[in-house]
């Protein structure tokens, strides 16, 4: 499929992360449930599976502040084809005290000495796998081995000759943690296979993956630790500033990221090498990918880094039409779709639209207010992605259960219909859009409340585990869908 037009027709699509599909252990995985899935969107008429970021997250599960830009999660890592392949024995039970992920890990252990024993031709490719993301690979392994044996803590908080990266305390932990280093590795051939081949049974069927990168790195993450020059930090590593976003929508006191922030000077030298690098990682993942906070790229919230809120900081210009120059010229026509909500200017509007970037159009935004809310359907435009709701957003249910009755008086005197009809009349108006993609949230496919929302912004516990099960997928829903999308002209 050419990654330059995905969006040359009308499409719909499905947003579910792969950690909320059905499974046995405390996340969904790239296993048999992930081709279920697909096979049950084909049917549905959808041609797009929209996910959110793939990297390894921390303890908190946000995709939005993983370990490394280039790595992939290994808790997706499905068991069930090491068992074919005969790397692992079947049927081990969980031992006492452990989760799903520790035991998740364990088996992976395992894998990779029944790799070692019996990979026979795969050990070649995995050589190769091994020379070909070295540029990553090698310090990311590397950072994972040190947080392993030094109590998962912060690079930041490691003793100095490691933070600072001296020659011969890298070489010593290289030598002494070899079979940690090895390890990591091997579940990101692991990981890469995986979504790789499942990506190819996707296209096959018809659907495009949309993947999503942050436009911000988490602090703790091998790629700061690595490339300290391309960040705004002091000489022992801290933060000058940090990333967020003034008051909004989502928080009267804005929302402090903490990340820290480019240093923009740098990658200009160089040529924007380290977006190009990024950004070929994801090309080979996904057939389209949404730059969050795309607005980041015109000018960023820079919060002074001992800040309590994010209330006192202040815009700062960023060099986003060079930097998408770069990309283009380095990779031809650029499949990406700009996350523009929040607080766009005019500037922000003409960086995407110089670069025909399609923007968002959500329809949790667009009522309770007059006609000139850009969010309502007669403001959309085909060069576009038109959304019940996000996962920053409460599932459509939900969304309506808290409308006062002004805004529930608006929407249904705009869209027509009746409560009896949420959360399909927000579909249908979804699907009828102009915009040439349409996507909606597994929640609003299921019709599920506010209870199982995937994500509550500002708040750190219990986000990021929502998982939907089979017995929730009825089995009119896929000729229904259908025959919207159809009607739509979404097939």
């Amino acid at each position: 499929m050419s990654m330059a037009s995905p969006l040359e027709r009308r499409r719909a699509g499905l947003l579910l992360h792969p950690t909320s599909l059905p499974g046995y252990y405390d996340n969904g995985d790239l296993g048999p449930n992930a081709y279920r899935f697909i096979e049950w969107l084909a049917a549905c008429g959808f041609t797009v599976w929209q996910t959110l970021p793939l990297g390894p997250p921390h303890d908190d599960l946000s995709p939005y502040s993983a370990q490394s830009v280039h790595a992939g999660n290994p808790r997706l890592i499905a068991l069930e084809p090491l068992i074919e392949a005969g790397w692992l024995s079947p049927d081990a039970e969980r031992r006492a005290g452990e989760n799903g992920w520790t035991y998740r890990q364990r088996r992976l252990i395992e894998a990779h000495q029944g790799f070692r024993e019996h990979g026979g031709a795969e050990r070649d490719a995995y050589a190769v796998f091994q020379r070909h993301h070295a540029h990553w690979l090698d310090d990311y392994a590397l950072y994972q081995a040190i947080r392993a044996t030094h109590r998962q803590k912060a690079w930041f908080d490691w003793p100095l000759t490691l933070r600072d990266r001296l020659p011969d305390a890298l070489a010593a932990v290289r030598n002494e943690y070899a079979e940690i280093i090895d390890q990591r590795k091997f579940e990101q051939f692991l990981f890469f296979r995986q979504w790789i081949t499942l990506k190819q049974h996707a296209n096959e069927h018809g659907i495009l993956i949309f993947g999503d990168i942050p436009l911000f790195v988490g602090y703790d993450s091998a790629d700061v630790w690595a490339q300290r020059e391309a960040f705004l930090l002091d000489a022992e590593g801290r933060r000058k500033v940090v990333a967020g976003v003034p008051p909004d929508y989502f928080s009267a006191t804005g929302q402090l990221w903490g990340n820290p922030h480019y240093d923009w000077d740098a990658m200009r030298e160089n040529d924007f090498q380290w977006w190009k690098e990024r950004i070929r990682t994801q090309f080979t993942q996904f057939d389209l990918l949404r730059i969050d906070h795309f607005r980041g790229l015109e000018a960023y919230w820079e919060i002074p880094a001992d800040a309590e809120t994010a209330i006192h900081g202040r815009w700062q210009a960023a060099p986003g039409d060079e930097l998408l120059n770069a990309l283009r010229e380095e990779f031809g026509d650029l499949p990406l779709v700009a996350e523009d909500l929040g607080i766009i200017t005019p500037e922000v509007e003409t960086l995407r639209d110089t670069h025909g970037l399609p923007g968002m159009k959500v329809l949790h935004f667009a009522f309770g207010s007059g006609a000139d809310n850009p969010y309502l359907p007669h403001h959309h435009l085909p060069n576009a992605v038109a959304y019940t709701g996000t996962h920053d957003n409460n599932t459509t249910l939900g969304w309506f259960h808290e409308l006062d009755a002004g805004t529930r008086n608006h929407l249904f005197d705009y869209l027509g219909g009746t409560s009896e009809q949420m959360p399909e009349v927000l579909v249908r108006a979804a699907f009828a859009s102009v915009a040439r993609l349409a996507i909606v949230p597994m929640q609003d496919v299921l019709a599920l409340d506010g209870e199982h929302r995937m994500n509550r912004p500002g708040v750190a516990d219990d986000c990021w585990r929502w998982r939907f099960r089979w017995e929730q997928v009825k089995p009119q829903i896929a000729g229904h869908y259908r025959h919207l999308l159809e009607l739509y002209g979404r097939v």
